[in-house]
């Protein structure tokens, strides 16, 4: 079923642009302790380009936190957890159970994954640093919330930094997964947040796939270095 006209983008960037406005006004109705620029996180690939309009609409330095989908082990598109940087394998355990698994099943998956997201690392940032959270405010993006397993896998790693105040933000949230990732940020932000959600993609006039080098390239404006790799 396709959503309401009005509860469509035009593409990611749009998109981005029209929750910058809305991550600002949070901001402004919001006292922190931080004394330095918000921190906007984005969740490669289609979190990329949302990520850097809600950037440069409140003035916050740009990065990614890299995460990697764990797939059953028949059906590798099918999300039933994910793993982030320096975070722990975080699972829909109503999921696993309903296919008759246990998290151990999925060790493999696991495995596999952290080599790619170890890959993804080095492909995107070079020898870059990763982004320090400690005492921040930082905002992590992505095009959308659907299971919210993904999300849920890059908030808990960067709780270990300790930010000062944690927000996930994206234009369009499945209701339900909202409610799910409430309880491990302080904040979401969103512009739709539909209880019937089918797929993401709907929510998208343009919703194309991205690749590595559309990630490297928008990366490369933000960051304006010679530390990360050259588009291939």
């Amino acid at each position: 079923m396709w959503p309401p006209e009005h509860e469509r983008f035009a593409d990611r960037t749009a998109a981005g642009r029209m929750l910058g406005v809305t991550v600002a006004e949070h901001l402004r109705q919001r006292e922190t302790a931080s004394t330095t620029k918000p921190l906007v996180l984005a969740l490669p690939k289609g979190g990329v380009p949302v990520a850097v309009a809600v950037a440069e609409a409140i003035g916050a330095e740009f990065d990614l936190v890299i995460s990697r989908k764990i797939g059953l082990p028949w059906q590798a598109d099918h999300g039933v957890g994910a793993i982030a940087e320096n975070g722990p394998a975080v699972f829909d355990l109503s999921a696993v159970a309903a296919v008759g698994l246990t998290v151990s099943d999925l060790s493999p998956a696991v495995q596999r994954e952290r080599v790619e997201l170890r890959r993804r690392q080095e492909r995107y940032r070079g020898s870059r640093p990763a982004p320090d959270v400690t005492g921040r405010v930082v905002v992590v993006v992505d095009d959308g919330l659907a299971t919210g397993v993904t999300a849920r896998a890059a908030v808990r790693a960067l709780l270990v930094g300790k930010p000062e105040h944690l927000i996930f933000a994206a234009p369009v949230c499945a209701a339900e997964s909202v409610d799910l990732l409430a309880a491990d940020v302080d904040t979401v932000i969103d512009i739709h947040s539909p209880r019937e959600f089918h797929a993401l993609g709907l929510y998208y006039h343009h919703f194309a796939p991205l690749t590595d080098a559309h990630v490297l390239e928008m990366c490369s404006q933000m960051w304006s270095d010679s530390k990360i790799p050259t588009p291939v």
